[in-house]
């Protein structure tokens, strides 16, 4: 199980996010990417990236002999036509048996059609042979276009249309310089047709097709390739998850080049914003601006949790030109608070910047800064904007809790627990610093004393649903699930109670780890699933909710279903990594969806191992 989430000062969700999320990228024997639909079966499936096998080398012909043994102390690794002594040659066997013909005999004459059709079976069946046979010959002396005009020679004269002339053709094409991908598709469409387990193919087609640069194509072959393969080629495994990549990262690009910019949800704004202690309006001049106005009406619509209004104020104030600079300074603070916010991460920094040069002694702009600095991965920066705010206001407890989030990121747990400490010593009525002072406690392994921690919060608010919902986390991850289902119930019944004194929706957070902490208990998928959806019901932009359903989705073999709330999480995700996620998981749950389409019998046969996979619970 993954360790307790803590309380993020961006987003209330963000920890069940990162537990989901990292659950899946840290155990891929559990989850390739998604999962396969199997009749009746369920979705979830592992693969093991031990035992690489190079079986399906696209560069080496095809044996034929499917079945064949390596000889005792041959190498486990193919040799590709780009070797020095060239490709090994096992040949499949004929369908008829003819006696060898040497490779270096002279060539029949062409026939006419009527001429082939003249034939028998058996005649033309080892005449194929002896094309085939000579074809791999000169495919070993890397003369390519002799080879593939002997594998056609091959197919035109063949009685029964074999596989192995196509894809063997296909290999020639590949190694033509340039390569002709169109021609190695079409070879390797017509081997498929006739063997549509012919892994060689699938990886030929899979490669031409990236070439080509039509990668949900080649994703869907490479997923076929990894499945068939029961998850062994280290080298197909590799391909697959380069083109997954390749195709989420060009999403992720289109879909921030071309949406506008949103807010995220309600929760995620308030999170972020009671992050900080509640700073008073701005104090206007004797004879104020129209741009001074506007922005007090900007903190008045931010107070009364408004935030998309607020957010076109303050844009609007901005323009309309503010007469004193605290005034511009608390008005750039503000817009930079709303770019950070949808993901504009530079141009918050800016404005932040900008704020500080006006007015130094806004440090709440100096613990923004320090935050962007921690979005672009630059914590020396970010400590350095803690120290100045230090300097300019040491008795400042934002300045401390903030530090403290940046020092628990960096698992720093003793600092980070001085730092809460410091902050609720300066000011004992803000909730986060008590609760994530009794998280960094039980993640230095004293479980009893962050108990008592949690206990203490919850007398000193116990109209707040936060030590509940936080403390619930800590007893699942201890999995003491009647206790975790108790505290997520009551921190439910607190904000439904609370309900009429909030703008947007109630924090559905504790419902879905309500659905969490059922579904590790007892395994009751269906429960899960229902309290999720009650949960997205309530709040459709809840990204924590839709995060779970969808995996639980992919475990029931739900895909359509897991394909929407991708697509859905996508539509609300701010950052680009969050969206790069979003679309690993649906082009990925697509390329399973079409195997399954594809190959009925041997999705099938991946029941036993989707069930044993769905006993372990798929998030932490």
């Amino acid at each position: 199980m993954a360790p307790l989430a803590a309380p993020s000062s961006s987003s209330a969700s963000d920890g069940l996010i990162d537990k989901i999320q990292n659950f899946v990228a840290e155990n891929k024997k559990a989850v390739i990417i998604g999962s396969v639909v199997a009749a009746g079966g369920v979705g979830y499936y592992m693969y093991s990236r031990s035992s690489a096998s190079s079986a399906s080398d696209s560069n080496s012909l095809d044996s034929g002999d499917k079945k064949k043994k390596k000889k005792s102390g041959e190498s486990g690794k193919k040799k590709g036509v780009n070797d020095p002594d060239g490709p090994l040659l096992e040949e499949r066997k004929p369908k008829i048996q003819t006696d060898e013909t040497s490779t270096d005999a002279p060539e029949s004459p062409d026939l006419s059609p009527a001429e082939i059709a003249a034939m028998s079976r058996s005649e033309r069946a080892a005449l194929a042979a002896q094309y085939k046979s000579k074809g791999n010959a000169a495919y070993q002396k890397r003369d390519f276009a002799r080879a593939i005009d002997l594998y056609s020679k091959a197919i035109a004269v063949a009685a029964v249309p074999e596989a192995v002339f196509y894809s063997n053709r296909a290999a020639c094409y590949l190694n033509l310089q340039p390569p002709e991908y169109e021609n190695v598709v079409r070879d390797c469409d017509e081997a498929l047709k006739l063997d549509p387990i012919y892994i060689k193919a699938l990886n030929r087609r899979a490669g031409a097709l990236e070439a080509l640069g039509r990668n949900e194509e080649a994703l869907r072959d490479y997923t076929a390739t990894t499945i068939l393969e029961k998850f062994q080629n280290e080298t197909t495994t590799q391909n697959l998850e380069k083109t997954l990549k390749t195709i989420a990262v060009a999403k992720t690009e289109e879909a921030l080049a071309t949406r506008e910019p949103r807010l995220p949800n309600y929760h995620f704004i308030k999170s972020y914003l009671t992050a900080f202690r509640p700073k008073d309006h701005p104090v206007l001049p004797e004879t104020p601006s129209q741009g001074d106005s506007t922005l007090l009406l900007a903190h008045e619509a931010l107070a009364a949790g408004d935030y998309a209004h607020a957010s076109t104020l303050v844009n609007e104030s901005i323009e309309q030109g503010i007469s004193w600079d605290e005034g511009k300074a608390r008005a750039l603070n503000l817009r930079g608070t709303f770019k950070f916010l949808v993901g504009e991460t530079q141009t918050a920094k800016d404005d932040f910047l900008a704020s500080i040069d006006l007015f130094p002694q806004f440090t709440q702009t100096l613990v923004k800064v320090a935050s962007v600095h921690m979005e672009l991965q630059d914590p020396v920066s970010a400590f350095a904007a803690f120290d100045r705010a230090i300097e300019l206001d040491e008795k400042d407890p934002d300045i401390y809790y903030h530090r403290g989030q940046v020092r628990f990121l960096m698992s720093d747990f003793d600092a980070a627990s001085d730092d809460y400490n410091k902050s609720t010593a300066l000011d004992d009525k803000f909730i986060f610093s008590h609760i994530q002072y009794a998280v960094a406690q039980y993640k230095k392994g004293e479980a009893e004393t962050a108990k008592a921690s949690f206990r203490k919060a919850m007398q000193l608010f116990p109209q707040s649903s936060e030590p509940l919902n936080y403390y619930g986390e800590l007893l699942l991850d201890l999995q003491r699930f009647p206790d975790a289902i108790e505290k997520f119930e009551k921190a439910l019944e607190l904000e439904k109670a609370n309900a009429a004194d909030k703008k947007g929706p109630i924090n559905v957070l504790p419902l879905v780890n309500k659905a969490l902490a059922t579904y590790q208990w007892k395994q009751d998928i269906n429960a899960a699933i229902e309290l999720c959806e009650e949960a997205i019901t309530t709040d459709p932009e809840c990204d924590a909710a839709i995060a779970t359903v969808a995996q639980l989705y992919l475990q029931t073999s739900r895909l359509d279903d897991a394909v929407k709330m991708f697509q859905q999480h996508s539509k609300i995700a701010r950052t680009a990594p969050e969206l790069e996620q979003c679309f690993t998981f649906e082009y990925a749950t697509r390329a399973q969806q079409e195997f399954a389409k594809n190959y009925p019998t041997q999705a099938k046969e991946l029941e036993q191992m989707a069930k044993a996979m769905a006993g372990a619970p798929p998030m932490p």
